[in-house]
């Protein structure tokens, strides 16, 4: 009989249904597979997106895709990483030999999320099978995953927060200096300042922006937006991209992000910038969400409106150029953490989600 181990996970059974904290059984590393076990983890609006059924994963399933821990354990033809390494999880790993891939634009992988659909474990008490959400299912105390989910974590940094470069700061970092391509002297517009937000705004500043203008409905997220390089703090109303061109001599800013996902916020984002300039989507919404715009003000404005998955970064790549910046003290990872929780306040963290307070919840095991 093979060897199972037994960990706790946060497990959603159906779209909608309420996250279960309870005990899972887990698979001895097979070939290309390793073993780990959590330091800590990351909540994300997409994880809430997955519970709620906005994004489709196969169900029940154990959420959670951003997150830092030590091998425990590596199956056969595993070499790049050994037991007691610390590694970073890499939700979308590439292929390397798709069309995306060839062009270098490996965050587009179609193959990304191929091991999502895996079995990954089984419940303890009735022997469901559970399925990774985003490959490698972190909202638990331990996960086996595909050896090319694991990198090796930065050295000097602390594991609870390198489990943020995984989703957090690669997105709002990539969508600043790969997908906005902010230069320096340039005015930017980030609108919403959870998580990914509050590292957009630090990707902003390391880019050497002139003035970075932070957009939020919550009045208390004005000191946290500030701490991350924010130089002025508007609160979301129907008037905020007259306010924006207003700060920045009435053309808009160069560069506008959207972390939110909504269509009137991309929209107005859109609106806040300036003729020829960038506004990038960070935010996933629904599909009942659609923007829309006239031809004319498409031809007149000569804006570009562009996605931005995954910060359109190679975490291979990024990773080692985030830890550079942390270590040097322009990145500031524990500024990001607005609550530390433990697996069964996972729940609570998505209501303040929707509710819009807070800025990244961290799961501490």
């Amino acid at each position: 009989m093979a060897v199972r181990t037994a960990v706790r996970a946060a497990v959603v059974p159906a779209p909608g249904a309420p996250l279960e904290v309870t005990g899972i059984e887990l698979p001895e590393p097979g070939p290309g597979r390793v073993r780990v076990r959590l330091a800590a983890a990351g909540v994300c609006h997409s994880d809430l997106s997955l519970s709620n059924g906005t994004m489709r994963v196969p169900l029940p399933a154990v959420l959670g895709h951003e997150g830092a821990g030590t091998v425990v354990a590596v199956g056969e033809g595993v070499t790049h990483v050994a037991p007691g390494d610390e590694v970073v999880l890499n939700w979308a790993p590439s292929c390397g030999a798709c069309h995306a891939c060839s062009l270098g634009e490996v965050w587009l992988c179609a193959h990304a999320l191929a091991g999502a659909a895996d079995v990954h474990a089984r419940r303890a008490d009735d022997g469901t099978d559970l399925h990774p959400g985003l490959n490698v299912a972190a909202f638990a105390e331990e996960t086996v995953v595909a050896a090319s989910c694991v990198l090796p974590a930065p050295e000097g940094i602390p594991l609870t927060e390198a489990a943020l470069l995984g989703c957090a700061v690669l997105t709002g970092y990539g969508a600043v200096h790969h997908s906005a391509r902010v230069r320096e002297g340039e005015t930017v517009a980030v609108f919403g300042v959870g998580g990914v937000g509050l590292a957009t705004l630090q990707a902003a500043r390391i880019a050497g922006a002139s003035k970075i203008v932070a957009v939020d409905v919550s009045p208390e997220k004005e000191e946290l937006a500030r701490a991350a390089g924010a130089t002025d703090y508007l609160l979301a109303s129907d008037t905020t991209a007259r306010e924006i061109r207003a700060l920045t001599g009435k053309q808009g800013v160069d560069v506008a992000v959207e972390c939110v996902g909504r269509a009137v916020t991309i929209r107005t984002a859109w609106e806040s910038t300036r003729r020829g300039g960038r506004t990038t989507v960070v935010g996933i919404g629904g599909k009942d969400q659609q923007v829309t715009f006239n031809a004319l003000e498409i031809f007149h404005w000569g804006r570009t409106l562009s996605g931005c998955v995954y910060g359109n970064a190679d975490p291979a790549r990024d990773l080692p150029v985030l830890a550079e910046h942390v270590r040097g003290g322009r990145l500031d990872l524990g500024a990001l953490v607005t609550e530390r929780i433990a697996l069964d306040g996972i729940p609570a963290a998505f209501d303040n989600m929707l509710a819009g307070k807070g800025g990244r919840a961290l799961v501490v095991f």
